[in-house]
């Protein structure tokens, strides 16, 4: 990530190439962490009957950010935790309503009872943590339901907390890839 603006928002160190690569292998094998990637909008035509999304509809979409979920700790345990993150990283993207979507739908899918082990998780687990001065970012999540629960002075960074139990997020329909 070579941008600083992206790094500020982020809260990320600089790493090479070799480093992100591997970062992004420990992501896809470890079972406490769910990332999927989003991609520019895909269009369909609506007269084809088969609308079924494969592997080359979606080769050659550019990647314009993540969605992640970090779960932290024993899920029967009193400090489990899941930690929520969101990037954005094509400024073209921002503030369209692509993070507001991406959220609902994979913080439903985490609550949603018939999503695999280790979810579904309980609501009041997710927990956001988001640079002080990225406004845009905690009112997001305040969207969300969340809440500031601590602000955090030494890493200047506010820590927000799901609070509003009436939050219904959207749910997506389930997609398998063919081929």
């Amino acid at each position: 990530m070579t941008s600083e603006e992206l790094r500020e928002l982020t809260a990320s160190e600089p790493l090479t190439l070799e480093e992100e690569y591997e970062m992004q292998r420990k992501w896809q094998e470890d079972e406490d962490k769910l990332t999927f990637i989003l991609l520019s909008g895909m269009s369909f035509d609506a007269k084809e009957d088969d609308q079924k999304v494969t592997p080359g509809r979606l080769e050659g979409l550019p990647m314009i950010g993540d969605v992640n979920l970090f779960l932290k700790g024993v899920p029967d345990e009193e400090d489990f935790e899941v930690e929520v993150e969101i990037m954005v990283a094509e400024p073209a993207y921002r503030r369209r309503g692509v993070a507001h979507t991406a959220l609902q739908l994979i913080l439903s899918y985490a609550t949603d009872p018939s999503s695999p082990k280790p979810l579904p998780v309980p609501k009041d687990r997710f927990v956001a943590r988001i640079g002080e001065r990225n406004e845009a970012s905690i009112r997001l999540f305040e969207k969300l339901g969340f809440s500031v629960t601590k602000r955090v002075a030494v890493f200047e960074e506010v820590e927000l907390r799901f609070t509003d139990a009436s939050k219904v997020w959207k749910k997506g329909d389930v997609k398998l890839l063919d081929g």
